[in-house]
């Protein structure tokens, strides 16, 4: 059995608990456990709180591990072994039409594998210090925690030169940002681009267009995310800026080719629309909190909206190439990242919440087996 502490959610509505937990057994045919080096905090684990009842707790929630495989089940494991530096990305079934033509983030089970406790064990391996079940794998991996136990499918094999604590992100927000521009919309350089929203996925989705030789606004309601936009070549445009299509149009030589939105706020992605050129597209990564209403012209001359998950991401091959571009510069994604002590997810949640860090990541803090 291993015990090592991990963050533990207990209600929709209280703190994080830093407690003892155990993993019962060995890791099972495929299967890897990996010790966290860092685990990014993204909305998603907090929105577990926006939409109580549908994510089984208590549960130790974290989707952007990364860290070194201390041990390995047989079978299908691929080329992963013990010893190997991972990033941890969402869980999918491997069997269903999306799964086998390579866009597992459209898993036929995605919901149920990541969101709402797929994969229930008998007797339950995952428990807490009184031997109580926790909820199974949150996106197959449960990574606010010293270890995290995961199918190979979910671990994508880095280069152990590449500083592993910040890697986590990787496999989802910045992931989805950055392959929004470079799968989604395959952008280049006659294609400008808007983004609205530079938190996380939104500066990704930046840095990717510079990356892509891609021209790009953002546009956000706060200073300092704006700041940072600029600062990764975005041209700088404050959400509450009147006629901002008409603004949008005219920085992108008459409207733009792709426009992301990321803010899930109705009037933003009714101007996004209207600030596209004829046959753009608008990529919704937010969940929208209810009906969107869509004004009249919005959808003229052959523009279209659609809803990306995951960047359409295969993460075996989008993550080596965010770290190929990292490390040739051109994706600075570390800039983005502050790190917290496991210890301190509370703070790190308060931080977050109150858009004082793009980024926070956790770090482990000792552990045994």
């Amino acid at each position: 059995m291993t015990r090592f502490r991990a963050a533990v959610l207990r209600s929709y509505e209280g703190p994080f608990a830093v407690e003892e937990v155990a993993l019962s057994g060995e890791p099972g045919p495929g299967e890897l456990l990996v010790e966290i080096a860092g685990c990014g905090m993204c909305r998603t684990d907090l929105a577990v709180r926006r939409s109580a009842g549908r994510s089984p707790l208590p549960a130790v929630l974290g989707h952007e591990g990364a860290g070194i495989v201390v041990a390995a089940g047989d079978g299908p494991g691929g080329a992963i072994g013990v010893g190997d530096h991972v990033v941890l990305s969402f869980d999918s079934c491997g069997d269903c039409p999306a799964c086998r033509g390579a866009a597992p983030a459209y898993c036929d089970s995605f919901a149920a594998l990541n969101l709402f406790g797929g994969r229930p064990e008998h007797p339950p391996r995952f428990t807490d210090a009184a031997g109580d079940a926790l909820a199974p794998r949150w996106f197959g991996q449960s990574s606010f925690a010293r270890y995290a136990l995961v199918r190979a499918r979910n671990a994508v094999r880095v280069d152990p030169a590449l500083p592993l604590a910040l890697l986590g992100p990787l496999g989802c927000g910045f992931l989805t940002g950055a392959g929004a521009v470079l799968n989604s919309f395959r952008a280049g350089p006659g294609d400008p681009l808007v983004v609205l929203g530079a938190g996380a996925v939104g500066l990704a989705a930046v840095m990717a267009a510079g990356a892509a030789g891609a021209p790009v606004v953002a546009v956000d309601r706060h200073p300092r995310r704006l700041a940072l936009a600029e600062r990764f070549g975005a041209v700088p445009l404050p959400a509450g800026t009147a006629g901002l299509p008409d603004r949008i149009r005219r920085l992108t030589d008459g409207g733009a080719r792709y426009a992301l939105d990321t803010t899930a706020s109705p009037e933003l992605v009714n101007d996004a629309l209207r600030a596209l050129r004829p046959t753009g597209t608008l990529g919704l990564v937010a969940r929208l909190p209810g009906v969107l209403p869509l004004e009249p012209g919005t959808l003229d001359r052959g523009r279209s909206v659609r809803h990306i998950c995951e960047g359409d991401a295969v993460p075996g091959l989008l993550i080596p190439r965010l770290t190929g571009l990292w490390q040739a510069g051109r994706f600075p994604f570390d800039r983005l990242i502050r790190t917290y002590p496991l210890s301190e997810v509370n703070e790190a949640e308060r931080d977050c919440e109150a858009g004082l860090v793009v980024k926070p990541v956790l770090i482990p803090e000792g552990g045994s087996r």
